[in-house]
């Protein structure tokens, strides 16, 4: 593998989720803080007009305008799918700005504490991922992967090498000091392994990764007009990352009635009512939690 020669870090591709945002705009005014002297780094706000109004988005999701057919497709033209254009055309593949790794930096309102979401099974990323985990244990790693390039629909998906960090608790529209802090340290160590990487200075580490695998997405509890008439049980708030098994309880209904998972075998839940996805129809994704060899 060819030595990594741009990294893009990107912070705002949700307008409503300050904490990249304002990283964003901290490394535009102190650059030094993420110069490395192997490689160059650029900085990218992806959606600004979001962010100046505090919304998530101003027509549609930006980090799910990425599709391959879609960034060609010339008659898609509101701002997020033009924006979309705008990102591919200059980072992606054959951009003039073309990078060999990004990092997407979000925030999310369900407690995920520090985790990275890997789109494909590349080995750098994993080894990536694996000196992450190993050198701040509080750090997971979730793989959402798609079967090709051309089904990915986020921001990632323009380069084959980076992923995203997701941190949280954290609400839509503010900032947190100590999410914030920890953010920017897992950029420094991203920056700082690439640059050891460049220079064949690899930390050597036990390679064994505990990754939390998608399985599926789980709908809130609705009526046939799809009003939804229940809410994630109190037993289940909060813990994300923890074992769900058969017989737990998933929902309370506004009548006070439990509604159970009913699945065969445990499931290890994440993005538990997160805010923003209670449009896409979402009250938590379901894992697998694996231990790989790398």
């Amino acid at each position: 593998m060819k030595q990594i020669s741009r990294v893009a870090i990107v912070g705002g591709t949700h307008g409503n989720e300050f904490t990249g945002a304002y990283l964003i705009k901290k490394f535009a005014q102190f650059p030094n803080l993420i110069t490395r002297n192997s490689f160059e780094t650029v900085t990218l706000l992806a959606n600004p007009k979001a962010f100046a109004v505090g919304r998530r988005y101003v027509d549609k999701d930006l980090n799910r305008s990425f599709l391959k057919q879609e960034l060609e497709d010339p008659k898609l033209n509101n701002y997020e799918e033009l924006r979309a254009k705008s990102i591919h055309n200059s980072l992606g593949y054959g951009g003039y700005e073309q990078v060999d790794f990004i990092l997407d930096l979000h925030s999310s309102t369900a407690n995920m504490g520090l985790t990275i979401i890997l789109v494909n099974s590349h080995p750098f990323n994993l080894k990536l991922a694996a000196y992450l985990s190993h050198i701040n244990p509080l750090v997971k790693v979730y793989r959402c992967s798609f079967q090709s390039v051309e089904e990915n629909p986020f921001l990632n998906s323009l380069c084959e090498l980076g992923f995203a960090i997701e941190v949280g608790p954290i609400a839509q529209g503010i900032l947190k000091a100590n999410l914030f802090q920890q953010t920017e340290s897992l950029v420094h160590a991203v920056l700082d392994y690439i640059q050891r990487f460049n220079q064949d200075k690899i930390p050597s580490i036990n390679e064994t990764l505990t990754l939390y695998h998608h399985l599926s997405s789980v709908d809130y509890p609705k009526q046939e007009d799809g009003t939804i008439f229940g809410m994630i049980h109190p037993e289940l708030q909060d813990r994300d990352y923890e074992a769900l098994n058969p017989g737990n309880p998933m929902f309370l209904t506004f009548d006070g009635q439990t509604i159970v998972y009913e699945g065969k075998s445990t499931v290890w839940p994440i993005f538990i009512n997160e805010a923003a996805y209670y449009e896409k129809g979402v009250a938590m994704s379901l894992t697998q939690k694996e231990q790989i060899h790398i």
